[in-house]
Formats: C-alpha cells, structure tokens, sequence
C-alpha cells in the first residue's frame, strides 16, 4: 500500500503500491472455473489479486480480467491473506506444505507471522485440522470457508461461504466474504468444522438426486411421464435447490449427477461402507443386500440420464 494507508487486515500502516482507500492486496491459488470468478469479483470489489498459475499460457487470459498473474509462487509470501481454492486434499497440502522432494516452499513456511490462509476448497476434516496446526506453528491465521454453488453462482456473487477459525482471523476475511458471496455462515473456532458441514451438504445432495433417481424409475416402468410428477413434486412438497434443477436445467442435473458422487467422495465412501452391512431379516438373521446395493451411486447416474432422455 502507499505511504499512510492503513490495512484493513493488520490494521498497521504500509508502503508499495497496492490501490488506496483501504484496499487490499491479496494472494489466490487455484484458478479454476471457481477461482477465477472468485477472483474476478474481489478484483471487482477494489482488491489487487496477485495469483500464482503454473502456465504461462494463461497469464494474458487472467490479466485480462485484471489479475496480476505470476508463475512465482513466492510472490504470494508478502500477502496478508491468501485465498486457495483447489480441488482436493493433496493440492492443498501441497500449496501450504510444500512438495516433497522438489524443494518448493509452501504458505506455511513462506507467510508472515500474522498472515491468514484463506482456504474454500472442499477438503476432508483431517487435512483441514493438520493445515490449520501447521499454520498455527507458523503464528499464522488459517479461515477455512467452504462454499456451496457453481462457478455461475460464483461469477454473480451468489456463493453460500461456510467459514470456522479464529474469530479474529474470521472478521479479518469478511470483507473478502461480503466480495465473494450472498451470505456467510460463522460455524465456530474449529476450521474442520466449517469442511463437516460442508461435506455432510454434498452427501444431502448425492442422496437427494439418487432418491430422485429412484422415483423417477418407478413412474418410468410405471408408465406415468416424470416430468409431471417432479414439476408436482418441485412445485409443492420438495422446492428446495437440488429438487428445483430437476425442474429448471435437464442438462444441469445429468452434470450435477455425474460430477457429485467424486466430489462428495470424503463422505460418500463412509456412507457406503456402512451402506453395505447386510440387513436383518424378519428371524433377526443377517441377509443377503440387495444385487444392486453396492453399485448405486453408478444406477442412480444411469437411471438420471436414462430418466430425462425418455423425458425427451
């Protein structure tokens, strides 16, 4: 920042020459189809982004939209928060741990004392805890802040953030919250917490379109056309979110469908475990599980696509 203005996350004065009028500067990883709208809206709210991208054929891409790319991943050292969004458990160990073997620093070893890492990834409840101790053994912050909805959501600043952490740490990041989405929930001090709920979420929604699934292969082999009974369905008793898509985008659920069961992977896999316990029978016996029990998450996609091509 220029000579005399304050952060509004440190609260100290700074000098450079990040935007004045208390802007901030700030570091993100994981320019998906997600971060990139992300980044896109805090860029549009007055912050300066400088993110790391490891092609340099995407630089003119994202500078285009006004961020500041950089294949240097030490040019996020000096940030005050820096905001990951990544795909999965290992991508974020590798951003805040470094890689093993390569040599590359991470944010742990490489933030100020202070700093916070800004994690919406959806990742397990165990990696969250061990990331946040690695940052806490640092003296830095770390905000976990899940989020529910799509890149669509995302660009139109419509995202719900789950966030946990120090509450320090959590009003630190709420003017990047209030950049990013329509509403913010504060779970508590435990970061892996805002990752359960963000979690147990996406294994209500896996089982919510696999139940929809389901009926709609009755009324299939019923004869009865689906589409009328999910438009009474979605219209009276179940009008919530994944319900409505059946009704709104065909093309959307088969997605949604298809991509839901890896990315609720962390609770799916438990869910399924205990799934396949064979059931009592009326003797107080163990059974034989149904033949298709263990496969239903591929039937429930199978059934999805084959459900709404006979919708035509």
């Amino acid at each position: 920042m220029k000579d005399g203005t304050i952060s509004r996350f440190t609260g100290r004065r700074e000098s450079g020459d990040a935007p004045s009028h208390g802007q901030s500067e700030i570091g993100f990883v994981g320019l998906g189809h997600m971060g990139t709208a992300m980044a896109a809206n805090l860029i549009a709210a007055g912050h300066r982004v400088i993110a790391y991208v490891r092609r340099p054929d995407q630089m003119e891409r994202l500078a285009a939209l006004g961020i500041e790319p950089t294949t240097k991943f030490t040019d996020l050292f000096d940030r005050e928060v820096v905001v990951s969004m990544l795909p999965d458990d290992g991508a974020v160990r590798d951003v805040v741990l470094g890689q093993e073997g390569a040599g590359a620093e991470g944010l742990a070893s490489g933030l100020k004392r202070g700093a916070i890492h800004l994690s919406m990834s959806t990742i397990s409840t165990a990696a969250a805890a061990h990331l946040a101790a690695e940052h806490a053994r640092h003296g830095q912050g770390y905000v976990a802040a899940p989020v529910f909805g799509n890149p669509d959501a995302a660009k139109a600043r419509q995202l719900f953030i789950v966030a946990a952490g120090a509450p320090a740490d959590v009003e630190r990041s709420r003017p990047l919250f209030d950049s990013l989405g329509q509403k913010t929930f504060v779970v508590g001090a435990e970061p892996s917490h805002a990752n359960l709920i963000k979690l147990l979420g996406n294994m209500m929604t896996a089982t919510t379109l696999e139940m929809l699934g389901e009926v709609v292969a009755v009324a299939l082999k019923r004869g009865l056309d689906p589409k009328t009974f999910i438009d009474i369905m979605t219209s009276t008793m179940f009008d919530g979110r994944a319900q409505d898509l059946w009704r709104q985008d065909r093309q959307a659920v088969l997605r949604a469908g298809i991509r839901l069961a890896p990315g609720a992977q962390g609770c799916a896999s438990g869910a399924r475990r205990g799934g396949k316990r064979r059931r009592s029978n009326a003797n107080g016996r163990r059974g034989a599980r149904p033949a298709h029990h263990g496969n239903r998450s591929r039937l429930c996609r199978s059934r999805l696509e084959r459900a709404w091509l006979d919708c035509g």
